[in-house]
């Protein structure tokens, strides 16, 4: 984990690194200027750290403001970065034809102070838009025909929350927006595929009962996801308690005569050792096939051993980057990162953009959802429609 954190805040140094030569190229300025933009910037590196500081010494007001303008920052200059390189190879570019056609192309290419402004002008109305945008929760809607839902039942609603991130930013006023979409929905089961909390949870105790109001038919279930582990796991269960979950971790719950649902902690627990309940090629191998059988992981990792094991699986974690053109980068680690995905054998993944918002309190290109899922008898609907 400490080999990871020094990877995320060297890159993280370098992007700043990086911005700084690009304003001092633009605008030359003194060195005492240079000390006071150098100086804000490792705030800025530094800002998570702070707030976890603060957290823990309970100054949440201080914490919720330095969370907002460092995770804001954080979401703005990894955007700058991103349109200042593209400009940059633009330019390289440029350079590179006019040389091997000896002409003069420079009035082609943005100078230094251009190649600035403009990226930071976008990235900062883009940011805007993000801003925006990540506060726009809205249900993503699909359906899947299958045998195993009772003709009687006809339709069987499951909604999916995932990656809320209930904590310093996401606060009262948008789990209060996410709890007015799932109820329109009017669920019968509702899930939380992992990371409900996040950071510290004694501010945030009172917010579980805005969930608590949802009750659904058959019930409310839950995984762990890896923010549970890093909030704290036992506080975080407590709050997914008082929300009024089941905690599926390793195990699985029975409703007579719709489906089966099983659940499994994130592989997070593992690597810190206080995982729980069986492995899940063990669990599912022990679940009768002649029912619906509905997976929770919070992350979209898929056991081949269990494939034919189970009908659907829902996951989130991935975000789908959150912020593009992040999503490339997470596609490396997790290839299926947003919607239903046929896995074969009878068995189905589908990845939620998640509810919420981790560090960066924006959204681009990657809006968030409540996903609402419909079984159906088979003769209702053809096969799966994506979303």
């Amino acid at each position: 984990m400490s080999s990871f954190l020094l990877v995320i805040f060297g890159a993280y140094s370098a992007i700043h690194a990086y911005a700084f030569l690009k304003a001092r190229s633009a605008f030359p300025f003194s060195a005492v200027t240079g000390a006071l933009i150098g100086l804000f910037m490792a705030c800025m590196v530094f800002s998570p750290v702070m707030v976890r500081i603060m957290e823990r010494q309970e100054y949440d007001i201080l914490a919720r403001f330095v969370s907002y303008v460092g995770y804001s920052w954080m979401g703005m200059i990894f955007l700058f970065f991103s349109l200042s390189l593209l400009t940059d190879i633009f330019r390289i570019v440029v350079s590179g034809v006019g040389i091997l056609l000896h002409r003069d192309m420079s009035l082609l290419a943005p100078g230094a102070r251009a190649a600035f402004l403009a990226p930071v002008f976008l990235a900062l109305g883009l940011s805007l838009y993000g801003y925006f945008s990540a506060l726009a929760v809205r249900p993503e809607k699909i359906v899947i025909a299958t045998p195993k839902i009772p003709a009687e039942i006809g339709r069987l609603r499951i909604v999916q929350i995932s990656d809320v991130h209930v904590g310093l930013i996401v606060r009262k006023s948008r789990l209060e927006r996410i709890s007015r979409v799932i109820r329109e929905a009017d669920p019968d089961i509702l899930v939380s595929t992992g990371d409900l909390v996040d950071g510290q949870l004694d501010s945030i105790a009172g917010l579980a009962d805005i969930l608590r109001e949802v009750k659904p038919r058959y019930g409310k279930y839950a995984v762990t996801g890896n923010h549970e582990f890093y909030a704290g796991l036992s506080h975080a269960l407590d709050f997914t308690y008082r929300a009024g979950f089941t905690v599926l971790r390793g195990e699985s719950a029975d409703i007579p005569g719709v489906l089966t649902i099983a659940g499994f902690d994130d592989p997070t627990g593992a690597r810190m050792g206080i995982h729980e309940g069986k492995a899940e090629d063990g669990m599912l191998s022990g679940l009768s096939r002649g029912g619906f059988i509905l997976v929770l992981k919070h992350q979209p990792l898929v056991d081949e051993n269990s494939r034919g094991r189970f009908d659907l699986q829902l996951s989130g974690h991935t975000h789908h980057g959150q912020i593009f053109p992040f999503r490339f980068l997470v596609q490396i680690f997790y290839p299926r990162t947003s919607g239903l995905y046929d896995l074969g054998l009878g068995s189905s993944l589908y990845v939620s953009r998640g509810t919420g918002t981790w560090g960066p309190p924006l959204r681009l290109l990657s809006p968030p959802e409540v996903t609402v899922i419909d079984l159906v008898t088979a003769d209702d609907a053809a096969g799966p429609t994506p979303p």
